[in-house]
């Protein structure tokens, strides 16, 4: 329900309100670049050869934020999770091992609880790397590597509620992960593999065998009129028609597209034509095992909607159209 005591000139300047908050933390954002110095690049070359996990940790609005960082490096190639350093003292620390790299999160790089996590940290020999704004803090000193994230203020008015300190340290996680997505040569199909029931995952992992059509395909021998050959492709609901040869060989291929443009060029005489006549002798041909964000590329590039799918010997196994892959969307 609608407050009755607010004013009605606040409700007024409710966008001017957004759009101070949205450029103040962007601002947070592009301050964070000067600050990038080599205690990052350090802090990415421990990471990469960590030989167990990167253990994300912190307390409040540092804590949703090093779950997010750690989802996200997760999902591109660095083996990481979240710990409530409150839960650590009542058997989370059994994960914990040497060959692991801490990632610990703390604007004011004084907070009680994570710092009472550190000690245990330091006995342990795992490596710390502390982020947060004062590079002089409790946190900064007891860390192997520093990331420094300073914000001017926040996008709170009162410059109380973390908003811009936390977008800022959220941007600096994802820095984080995407350097080290480089530096791994993290690939599409790489992400596909953490991520198979995406859409991505789909496109990446998914092949021609696992969508073509094999069933009724439309075949139009090379010597059929082309008023028989209209009747064949429209029945075959693809728009096409593949001809072959007496061993079952793709030999050509001829579209709607095609047909329309031969009726239009000869005319009277378009059905004393063949499909030979007409026939594309080099159709684009992919194998079973052709992933779908290739033939995707294929029918963008070429501007077709249908692709063949043979064997190393040209046999017409199927045919993938772009119904089939549109269908990976649902």
């Amino acid at each position: 329900m609608q407050n009755s005591s607010i004013p009605a000139a606040n409700i007024s300047f409710s966008l001017k309100y957004a759009e101070r908050c949205l450029r103040d933390e962007a601002q947070a954002v592009l301050d964070l670049i000067p600050q990038l110095d080599d205690n990052f690049t350090r802090a990415v070359d421990l990471i990469y050869h960590c030989r167990g996990k990167v253990i994300v940790t912190g307390v409040g609005k540092s804590g949703n934020i090093g779950q997010k960082i750690a989802a996200t490096m997760s999902s591109t190639g660095t083996p990481a999770f979240f710990i409530n350093p409150l839960d650590a003292y009542h058997g989370d620390l059994g994960v914990m091992t040497p060959d692991d790299v801490v990632l610990a999160l703390s604007n004011s790089g004084q907070t009680d609880e994570l710092l009472r996590f550190v000690p245990i940290l330091l006995h342990m020999h795992v490596p710390i790397i502390g982020m947060s704004r004062n590079p002089d803090s409790l946190l900064a000193k007891y860390s192997t590597v520093h990331i420094k994230v300073f914000v001017d203020h926040e996008a709170c008015p009162l410059n109380l509620a973390p908003t811009s300190s936390t977008t800022a340290a959220l941007a600096m996680g994802d820095a984080l992960a995407i350097a080290l997505m480089q530096v791994r040569d993290f690939r599409p199909r790489d992400f596909a593999q953490f991520h198979p029931g995406g859409e991505l995952g789909k496109r990446l992992l998914t092949t021609a065998e696992d969508v073509m059509r094999t069933d009724d395909l439309p075949i139009v021998p090379q010597d059929m009129h082309l008023g028989q050959a209209i009747i064949h492709v429209s029945k075959g609901k693809l728009g096409m028609g593949v001809s072959l040869d007496e061993k079952g060989c793709v030999i050509g291929l001829i579209t709607d597209g095609d047909i329309r443009r031969a009726m239009e060029r000869w005319q009277a005489e378009f059905f004393d034509r063949t499909v030979a006549d007409i026939m594309t002798r080099n159709p684009k041909i992919v194998s079973t095992n052709t992933k779908i964000s290739e033939i995707e590329r294929i029918m963008h590039r070429h501007k077709i909607h249908s692709v063949l799918v043979c064997d190393d010997k040209r046999h017409l196994l199927g045919i993938v159209d772009s119904y089939a892959t549109s269908m990976l969307n649902q």
